[in-house]
């Protein structure tokens, strides 16, 4: 149990909990909270404009960025931050949509590969718009130049030290940033 407000906290040296003080709690607390609100809001954006999950546009997005508009199955699952599984039910459900179609990889006869079909990037296309601008003043337009700046900063720290200590695969940046 956290110590009270105020109460002393143990030292990491004596094998003690590091508790979070009363700033961090409450800069924990908002970070968790606007990251949650923020990704339900472009969800609820999607889904009311385009019929279309985050997950599900993020994943239509991963293909579109990639060359020959396809990715293996298991790096679309990487990059999406998904499991293998959660992809192959997103993967059926976008080809019952006729999204995305599965092709067996000609150098591995056991893969597949999902491609984004051309309806799939029509779907893209028309989603996007209305994506962007709900990211853009939900998030860029509530910030000035610097913060922006600070939030890129941070944001690409906690990536790669999330990266590097295996809690998450390396997403790669969009085509053409790299």
């Amino acid at each position: 149990m956290p110590p009270a407000a105020g109460a002393p906290t143990d030292s990491p040296a004596d094998g003690g909990t590091r508790w979070l003080d009363a700033e961090e709690q409450v800069t924990w607390r908002a970070y968790l909270s606007a990251t949650q609100l923020l990704t339900d809001r472009i969800d609820r954006q999607l889904q009311h404009e385009s019929g279309i999950a985050h997950t599900y546009y993020e994943m239509l997005v991963r293909l579109s960025e990639s060359p020959g508009r396809s990715l293996r199955m298991s790096q679309l699952a990487d990059s999406s931050l998904s499991s293998r599984s959660r992809v192959s039910h997103a993967v059926a459900r976008l080809e019952e949509r006729g999204w995305i179609r599965r092709e067996a990889c000609e150098t591995d006869g056991r893969g597949y590969l999902a491609v984004l079909t051309d309806a799939g990037f029509t779907a893209l296309d028309q989603a996007a718009p209305g994506h962007v601008e709900t990211v853009r003043s939900n998030l860029f337009d509530v910030l000035d130049a610097e913060q922006v700046e600070q939030l890129g900063k941070i944001s690409q720290t906690l990536l790669a030290h999330l990266t590097a200590t295996g809690a998450v695969s390396p997403v790669p940046p969009p085509a053409g940033t790299a």
